[in-house]
């Protein structure tokens, strides 16, 4: 039997899907696992065993064969027995169908139930709720059982090779018990902690409890992550601005740190899936939707009329959701929770 399956285009909705993932793998004995999927999804499933192969879909990258009609014919070509469809858009649910498999199953969302064999009627998206728990249904309507929330990830030895390699450049830095900082996400601005109040958070780690920083980024976040650099002007404050950008050196980055301090966006649950110890300071964004069950998460979210309004920027102008959710806050749980906790032992690849 050969299954494919179509994995979000969200980071954090991947890590999210690997429960699911286990799922299928457990039920369908034996079955071949290919998964559809964007480039740097492959990245964050590097290192897993849960798909046998991969078909990259990079419908604005330079490589025709992986886009338009090339990308239609290699689907094609694979003669799926099933297909299934985790993103809730009509584009994929085009896609499972184009693929010719004799069976498709997906949620009948966003008017694609007609593309699929199988639609499932969709839970409610006006009332947050995991989605994670979405994903674990759908592939129940498969007859999977074995239904465990538990995410997990790998790191690859060359992750792990470029990490020892950053910190050996940085011989002041603790890389026994340091706490990483994750300022961004793709979202959208409006999921921003202000740059300032990571500048004055990292210094009272280095100052205050006498810990190291280091702040990880991805492309779009590199001036930010160099500005909390220079500005907290510390060797114990460093950041990945100047390694080559790679998802794979920030799974290894949080993968051994002691604590992780983040927006609501996909390195949040690299820390889930790693079991470390993580504060998520939660903004515009209903926590229900991205839950990850996980047992040393702690969630920071300031009540407010207008919030969580779900919106990219803030329509209001003002971000206080973001910007009166204080560094003495967040400070305090760090100190309240983690402070005296043991540093983690680093784990092999």
């Amino acid at each position: 039997m050969k299954i494919a399956v179509f994995l979000p285009n969200w980071i954090g909705d991947v890590v999210m899907a690997m429960p699911a993932l286990r799922a299928l793998r457990e039920h369908f004995v034996g079955a071949e696992l290919v998964g559809v999927l964007r480039p740097y999804v492959s990245e964050v499933l590097a290192g897993s065993t849960l798909l046998d192969r991969e078909l990259i879909h990079d419908p604005k990258g330079p490589s025709s064969t992986r886009r338009g009609f090339s990308f239609l014919a290699a689907l094609r070509r694979e003669r799926f027995d099933l297909a299934v469809i985790f993103p809730n858009s009509l584009r994929a649910g085009f896609w499972g169908w184009a693929s010719g498999a004799k069976q498709t199953i997906g949620y009948a969302r966003n008017g694609r139930g007609f593309l699929l064999t199988d639609p499932i009627p969709a839970p409610s998206q006006t009332i947050p709720h995991p989605v994670l728990d979405e994903m674990l249904h759908l592939v129940s309507q498969l007859g999977c059982r074995s239904l465990s929330r538990r995410m997990e990830l790998a790191t690859t030895p060359s992750d792990e090779n470029q990490l020892v390699a950053f910190w050996r450049n940085h011989p002041a830095c603790d890389s026994s018990k340091y706490i990483v900082l994750n300022t961004g996400g793709a979202f959208g601005a409006a999921k921003d902690w202000p740059t300032e109040h990571f500048v004055e958070l990292a210094s009272k780690i280095v100052t205050e409890l006498d810990g190291t920083v280091l702040i990880v980024c991805g492309p779009n976040e590199r001036s930010t992550a160099a500005q909390i650099v220079s500005e907290v002007a510390h060797p114990r404050a460093v950041s990945l601005a100047n390694e080559r950008s790679s998802i794979g050196l920030t799974k290894a980055a949080i993968r051994h740190a002691r604590l992780l301090i983040t927006t609501d966006s996909g390195p949040r649950h690299f820390a889930a899936a790693f079991d470390v110890p993580t504060i998520t300071l939660f903004g515009p964004t209903h926590i229900a939707w991205s839950e990850t069950f996980h047992p040393q998460a702690v969630h920071l979210q300031l009540p407010v009329a207008c919030g969580p309004c779900q919106q990219r920027t803030c329509p209001l102008k003002h971000h206080r959701c973001m910007r009166d959710l204080s560094v003495e806050h967040v400070f305090a749980e760090i100190t309240r929770r983690w402070l005296n906790t043991s540093p983690r032992l680093g784990k092999a690849a």
